[in-house]
This record gives structure tokens, C-alpha cells and sequence, in this order.
């Protein structure tokens, strides 16, 4: 919502402005249709050049990304936190053993079912059971985890954040397309140097819409959605660092509930549980076993 909101402000303020101040839209109208077909065009084609298919696909797909914001709400992270309550506690409790069945094969285990958006989420479900099966393989130095879960967590958040990046280096060539379109329309404007003084304005007015769309564009809403759209894999990387926090802690020799309460720290202060609501959760976790 603030993200539309904000796009009818830039555009208001930025032409208002212009209008108010005595401009006239005609050149800016006539010249724009080209201006956008030199500048957008040649971004599109750049985008296309320095990312790879994968990347310019996942772009697309996380657009809708800047206004939805990100795909973790607060049930969710309740939900992760009672997920790995369960899991450690059964490891804890009932064995190695009784763990197996649920980490080898989540799509058909009770618990995992019990949560079905985290189960959907290849990363999130392979990120715990890897983890549970490298300690159920006796690996139980709690800094070898750590690191080894640091890594996998580094290279998923790189290979997310592609599209941000691709965004941020088309907002950052736009201003350079402008200035390309600009000497296009002076080159224009040169070769019709003997014209009226009226006439040789208007083209040079034209030629100069190309500088103000590039930076118009790259800074007033290019660079801005992807600052957005890595704010959101930000957000959503951390709902994997809570699996990191309760493992290790679980592997430093921590209750299941101590555990949790360790991971609801990391959780987003806008999503978080209180202590009393986590404790409630939990208990009626227990209740129902």
C-alpha cells in the first residue's frame, strides 16, 4: 500500500511542480514516447545482457514482491518456532530413532503436516531436516553446525537477492542511458542548426527529456523498489536464521522450550510473539500430545 502510495507522490510532486511553476507538458508529451523506447529499451536489453535467465526470471516473479512485502507473516513464525519445539523435544525425549521418521521423509510425517506453508517451502523443510540428520549422525559440535549451517544460509541468501541486485544496477545505468538519449536528440538538434530559434528550443527540449527520465526513473522508482525488494529477502532470510538460532541451541544441551525462546529473539519485531503467547502456544502443543 505505501508503495502505491508513494509512486502517486512522486509522480504529483515531481510533474505538480513542474506544472505550477509555468511548465508546459507538450514537449515532455511529444518527445517522451521515444525518449522511453531509447531508455527503457536499452535498460531492458542491459538487464537482459548482465543477469542470467534464471535471475531475469526470478525478477519477474518477485515484482509483485515490492507491494505484497514478504511472504512470512506472524502465524508463520509461530508456527516455525512450534515446529522445531516439536522436533527437539522428540529428539530429546524419544531418540534419535524417533526422529528419523519425521526428517526423512517430511511431506508424510505428523508434525511437519501440522504446519503445511513451512513444508511447502523447499529450503526452509531441507534447511531442518539436513541439520537434524547431520546431528543424528553424531555431529554435535554445536560451532561445526553452526558453520555448516552459516554457509548453506550465505549461499541461499545470495542466490535470492539476485533480482535486487539486477534492479539496483539498472537504476544506477539509467541515469547513463538518459544522458545517451539526451546527445541523440543534441545530434538531432545540430543537424537542423540553421532553424528558427523556436524550433532549434523545442528540439533541444526534447533531447533534454531524455536526461530527466533517466534520472527520473532511476531514482524516483527504480532504485527505490530494489532498496524494497532486498528489504524483503531480508526479512524473509530471517526466518531461516531462527532455525539456526534454536538448533545450535538445542546442540549447546538447551530444553526444547529454552531453545524456542532462544529463536523467538531473531524474530522481526513486527511479528513477534511475546513470551506468554509462545509459552500458551507451546502448552497447548503439549496438551494435545
Amino acid at each position: 500500500m505505501f508503495q502505491i502510495i508513494g509512486i502517486v507522490v512522486v509522480v504529483a510532486m515531481v510533474f505538480g511542480g513542474f506544472a505550477l511553476a509555468g511548465g508546459h507538458f507538450d514537449i515532455i508529451i511529444a518527445a517522451m514516447p521515444f525518449e522511453l523506447m531509447m531508455i527503457g529499451g536499452a535498460a531492458v536489453g542491459a538487464f537482459l545482457i548482465g543477469n542470467s535467465g534464471k535471475t531475469v526470471m526470478k525478477t519477474l516473479g518477485d515484482f509483485a514482491k515490492i507491494i505484497a512485502g514478504p511472504k512470512w507473516k506472524t502465524q508463520d513464525y509461530r508456527d516455525l518456532l512450534a515446529l522445531l519445539f516439536q522436533l527437539t523435544k522428540t529428539m530429546k525425549t524419544k531418540g534419535v530413532i524417533a526422529l528419523e521418521a519425521h526428517i526423512e521423509n517430511p511431506k508424510d510425517s505428523a508434525i511437519f503436516q501440522n504446519y503445511p506453508r513451512i513444508l511447502k517451502d523447499h529450503f526452509a523443510t531441507d534447511f531442518i531436516c539436513d541439520t537434524l540428520r547431520m546431528m543424528t549422525m553424531n555431529l554435535e559440535d554445536p560451532h561445526q553446525v553452526e558453520d555448516a549451517m552459516e554457509a548453506q544460509l550465505e549461499k541461499h541468501h545470495h542466490e535470492v537477492a539476485g533480482p535486487a541486485h539486477a534492479m539496483q544496477n539498472m537504476a544506477d545505468a539509467l541515469p547513463a542511458l538518459g544522458i545517451v538519449a539526451a546527445v541523440l536528440g543534441i545530434i538531432k538538434t545540430m543537424g537542423a542548426i540553421n532553424s528558427p530559434p523556436e524550433v532549434l528550443g523545442a528540439k533541444i527540449g526534447s533531447a533534454l527529456v531524455g536526461t530527466f527520465l533517466g534520472v527520473f526513473l532511476a531514482y524516483g522508482f527504480v532504485g527505490p523498489m530494489a532498496a524494497r525488494l532486498k528489504e524483503v529477502y531480508d526479512e524473509e532470510h530471517t526466518f531461516y536464521v531462527i532455525i539456526q538460532a534454536v538448533l545450535v541451541a538445542h546442540l549447546h544441551g538447551n530444553a526444547a522450550q529454552i531453545s524456542v525462546e532462544i529463536g523467538r529473539g531473531s524474530v522481526p519485531s513486527s511479528a513477534q510473539p511475546t513470551f506468554m503467547e509462545l509459552e500458551e502456544a507451546l502448552g497447548n502443543i503439549q496438551t494435545e500430545a
